[in-house]
């Protein structure tokens, strides 16, 4: 198999998946700032959707989509699972990771893309720089809504460690990065935030 991966968070979601299982695979670095996945060969042989990452498979097929690549691994390497191992597990890692991408990552993105990381991306897709404050706002609403609900819980969707957090920690790293930080009062998104930093996995980048 090979990774291609770039800058940014999405393609550190995989890293982070990949370092805390154990896998390691051959990387294929793509330069997201000089616009090599938006043009051929990346965009008509590996992922016509011009975005990173994407995961080569042995027969030559890729895979593309953050969480369809993690979840390919999980079932490639499955001990120990981050997704789960029962039908009732896996649903509900499921169901967070896809509350984290709508309420938090997406909008979180999105506002990055039209504000400060417009330059970048206005000659690429279609921008909304009159959308990108009220898309920072509704991502740290998602925040807020979720700092209530893991109150009492270890980690995202309940005593276990999963996708849903690692997805919520590349986003919420990257967007500390880009102005977006965590609001102080959200006390348990907070102190879950450390405990996944502490973890030796969290380097990966």
């Amino acid at each position: 198999m090979k990774f291609y991966t770039s800058v940014g968070p999405n393609p550190r979601v995989v890293k982070l998946f990949m370092a805390e299982k154990g896998i390691e695979i051959p990387e294929v670095s793509i330069d997201l700032r000089g616009g090599e996945n938006r043009r051929a060969p990346y965009n008509v042989d590996v992922n016509p959707a011009g975005q990173t990452p994407a995961l080569e498979l042995d027969d030559g097929r890729f895979v593309c989509e953050i969480t369809a690549i993690c979840e390919y691994l999980d079932e490639q390497y499955p001990d120990p699972s981050l997704i789960g191992s029962t039908p009732e597990e896996r649903a509900n890692t499921r169901m967070w990771t896809r509350r984290v991408d709508l309420k938090i990552c997406e909008p979180l993105t999105n506002g990055f893309r039209f504000a400060e990381g417009l330059p970048l991306f206005e000659a690429r897709l279609r921008c909304l720089p009159e959308a990108a404050e009220g898309l920072k706002a509704t991502a740290q609403d998602g925040i807020k809504w979720l700092d209530a609900q893991i109150a009492g819980r270890a980690f995202v969707a309940g005593d276990s460690f999963s996708l849903a957090d690692i997805m919520l920690f590349a986003f919420l790293d990257f967007g500390a990065s880009v102005g977006q930080p965590i609001d102080r009062a959200n006390t348990h998104i907070l102190g879950w935030y450390e405990r996944v930093k502490s973890r030796p996995s969290a380097t990966a980048n």
